[in-house]
């Protein structure tokens, strides 16, 4: 320790002074006091540390968000393996808002709401719809993005939109725990609807002929599309549409007004506009040739 150093003093600097008995007398009578001075600095940098804050309390509590990280372009796991994404990019900017350290959690989708009531995470930002259904468990941020359910069918599907699903025994899928799988489950009651984990695996259903249409959002339905434009065709002219918002526990209204605050001002200062461009620029530009507005806004 630097203080160690600093009185770390050679036990004879009194010895080439002083001999003899008066060496041993009043010289080790210097010495110990030295040692005991030396002591009584050592206890009062331990002090000193003690008295400074934790790392904890230096950073603040850390915000502990929950995000799907199977989600690109919203959140996902980059090639490094490190988190990214819109989300991502904006949980942090409202860590450092708030002025706290940032800490990400990983669920499926459907454990994020209790991940959120059980105290695990303080918020959910993970393109979550903000829906009467779910504002019954938990409460939400104003929105930071809009969007909207689409379809992905088969190519040669004769299918044109919603209204062609609500035909008995028509077969649809959606992510398990999404309002893809809830509309469906409450508007097309002769349908056939299964829910997968998977959004990937839900739209190699439409690919591989095992179901007629996938329900999900439009940026999703349009990338899922491409991936698989040999089989699949998209129609993206939404049939609902939707909010996102940031999900906190019920009855925090303090963390709520801070949220909102920092969504407004990140919305004012571009924030939003600069991850739409890093992130979904495709995407704008198709948004803005169907005359429709960017879901960040």
């Amino acid at each position: 320790m630097g203080i160690e150093k600093g009185l770390g003093w050679r036990e004879d600097c009194f010895g080439g002074c002083f001999g003899g008995c008066f060496e041993a007398g009043l010289g080790h009578f210097f010495l110990n006091m030295m040692k005991r001075f030396s002591f009584l600095m050592l206890l009062g940098g331990v002090a000193l540390v003690g008295c400074g804050k934790s790392p904890e309390a230096a950073g603040g509590k850390p915000l502990v968000v929950g995000m799907d990280m199977t989600y690109p372009p919203f959140e996902f796991k980059n090639e490094q393996g490190e988190p990214d994404g819109v989300d991502v990019r904006m949980a942090e900017e409202l860590a450092r808002h708030l002025g706290r350290p940032l800490q990400l959690e990983s669920y499926s989708f459907d454990g994020l709401i209790p991940a959120l009531k059980s105290g695990t995470i303080d918020l959910i930002i993970s393109g979550m719809t903000a829906n009467p259904v779910r504002a019954e468990s938990i409460d939400f941020s104003e929105p930071y993005a809009f969007t909207g359910l689409a379809l992905l069918v088969a190519k040669d599907s004769p299918i044109k939109g919603i209204e062609d699903l609500k035909k008995p025994g028509v077969r649809v899928i959606s992510k398990l725990g999404t309002t893809g799988e809830t509309w469906a489950r409450a508007n097309l009651p002769g349908a056939v609807v299964s829910a997968l984990d998977g959004e990937a695996t839900c739209a190699l259903e439409v690919a591989q002929g095992r179901a007629e249409a996938f329900l999900y959002d439009q940026l999703s339905i349009y990338k899922y599309w491409q991936a698989n434009a040999a089989t699949t065709r998209a129609i993206l002219d939404p049939f609902v549409e939707e909010a996102w918002a940031i999900g906190l526990r019920k009855g925090n209204e303090a963390l709520r007004a801070e949220v909102n605050d920092f969504l407004k001002a990140f919305r004012a200062g571009g924030g939003l506009a600069r991850l739409g461009d890093r992130y979904l620029a495709e995407e704008k530009k198709l948004l803005q040739e169907l005359g429709q507005p960017f879901i960040l806004r």
